[in-house]
């Protein structure tokens, strides 16, 4: 008797759940129906402010139905690196495209200076830009030529590499998006998003990414009227080159010995002249 009650309750028991299971299945259809089925979007984790930095920080990734996806919207932290908010967003906020954008001249540059190095613009030529072929995001070395005797002997006149590897930020107001600031690379998978420049621009000006010692370099070397010119490299190469300065002699050669002999017999004559 016991027995067959065990069973008994045992078989209500599992109707029961299975109309339990069906009831759900079937209030799940219908919210499928209704709302769509679940799907990835980003949304603030926490409140993120007007032109702040974007990162895998500040989101993270929930599952909504696909009717309460806002347009625009993004499915994985990968789309939203190096970017930065338009607007202010509220925690729990989905992240959608009108409200980011990429660093450009409307957010201005210093976002894109690595902490503890300064950006330094400087004027250049065709000739001295490579062709003005440098993008944003190349690497130079960076060249002065410079008269020591403020023109009184030619071959006092000398050109050394005085920085090799330098980032270039910006030619003119086109700005790179390979921001190498700390806080923008994402700290789960360390990539940075670069922006596919398809185009040159005319530039007259280049803004250089440099040590605050190799500023006041630049600046005393600006400041003394001396040249710069620019030596485009492979970004992959970052190997540091030993050179000395070049003056005329290094590039006469076998001729460098009478070259010496003319500047020193000029030099002496111009100040018994003088005298």
């Amino acid at each position: 008797m016991n027995t067959r009650a065990l069973t008994l309750a045992l078989v209500i028991a599992a109707f029961a759940m299975m109309m339990v299971y069906t009831y759900i299945d079937d209030q799940k259809a219908a919210m499928i129906k209704q709302y769509g089925i679940r799907s990835s979007v980003i949304v603030a984790k926490v409140d993120i402010q007007e032109l702040e930095l974007v990162d895998d920080s500040k989101v993270e990734v929930i599952t909504v139905p696909e009717n309460f996806l806002a347009p625009g919207h993004f499915k994985s932290v990968k789309e939203l690196e190096n970017t930065i908010a338009t607007v202010p967003i509220m925690k729990g906020e989905q992240i959608t495209k009108p409200r980011l954008t990429y660093p450009g001249v409307k957010t201005g540059l210093s976002r894109q200076v690595s902490m503890g190095k300064r950006a330094v613009a400087i004027n250049t030529t065709e000739r001295d830009a490579v062709g003005r072929l440098i993008k944003p995001g190349d690497r130079v070395d960076v060249l002065a030529t410079i008269d020591i005797s403020q023109g009184a002997r030619q071959d006092l006149r000398k050109t050394k590499t005085i920085l090799q590897d330098v980032l270039i930020l910006s030619t003119g107001t086109s700005m790179t998006n390979s921001i190498p600031i700390d806080a923008v690379v994402s700290p789960a998978t360390k990539i940075v998003r670069t922006m596919n420049l398809n185009t040159y621009t005319t530039y007259n000006t280049i803004t250089l990414e440099l040590e605050p010692y190799d500023v006041q370099k630049l600046s005393f070397i600006l400041g003394s009227n001396g040249n710069l010119s620019l030596a485009l490299r492979n970004n992959a190469d970052k190997e540091p080159v030993r050179l000395k300065a070049t003056q005329i002699y290094d590039i006469l050669g076998e001729d460098a010995s009478e070259a010496k002999i003319y500047f020193n017999d000029k030099y002496n004559k111009e100040n018994k002249n003088a005298q």
